[in-house]
């Protein structure tokens, strides 16, 4: 299960796909100014969203999933994210008990077919399962695109930690081959499946 509030559009026309773009590049930059205003779109949205308050509940943990190297978390923009988050009104803890044993190809600037799989995805990742003693998990990540990076990072957890709850957020979630977008806030609530070898996300 993962929910998203935003969405974006890389190659459709129109103003609304190119403020997807810039909203986009706002988080991918952690802009000081603009993120914690993002985070705080969530908050209100739960005021209203059973869905997502439950996933921001007290005694939630949020866990950020590691960019494409070994983080440095002065550059970690879901690390950023999930800290905005809990000081916008959630109130929950940030736990960084998550990183990447080596880097990856960075999904956005590869090519469709050379973006890392699942697998290899799973494989770069270490959970720290001694710092993240709690039965309810939210892996918070920027932007998903298949939900490759959530699922495996999932999985990672779930092999370290058998009995948690485990739920993902992407702020932000991107639509594909869509020509114009109607709106950039649209709260979703959806699934990441195993289909065929490969991720899929729903919607």
């Amino acid at each position: 299960m993962f929910a998203s509030c935003y969405v974006y559009s890389p190659r459709g026309t129109g103003w609304l796909a190119q403020a997807s773009r810039k909203l986009c590049e706002r988080v991918k930059s952690s802009d000081p100014v603009w993120l914690p205003r993002y985070a705080g779109f969530v908050y209100r949205s739960s005021l209203c969203d059973r869905q997502l308050a439950a996933l921001f509940a007290p005694g939630a943990v949020l866990v950020p999933v590691p960019g494409s190297a070994p983080s440095n978390e002065a550059r970690w923009v879901a690390l950023r994210l999930a800290v905005s988050l809990s000081e916008v009104g959630f109130a929950v803890r940030v736990c960084a008990g998550l990183r990447r044993r080596y880097a990856v190809t960075k999904s956005a600037t590869a090519a469709s077919a050379a973006r890392p799989s699942v697998y290899q995805h799973y494989e770069s990742f270490a959970a720290l399962p001694a710092s993240m003693p709690t039965p309810r998990l939210v892996l918070i990540d920027d932007v998903i695109t298949k939900g490759r990076t959530l699922l495996a990072a999932a999985a990672r957890l779930r092999n370290e930690l058998p009995n948690s709850d485990i739920h993902g957020f992407a702020l932000i979630r991107t639509l594909g081959f869509v020509d114009r977008i109607e709106r950039l806030a649209a709260p979703c609530h959806g699934v990441i499946r195993w289909v065929g070898g490969d991720a899929r996300r729903e919607p």
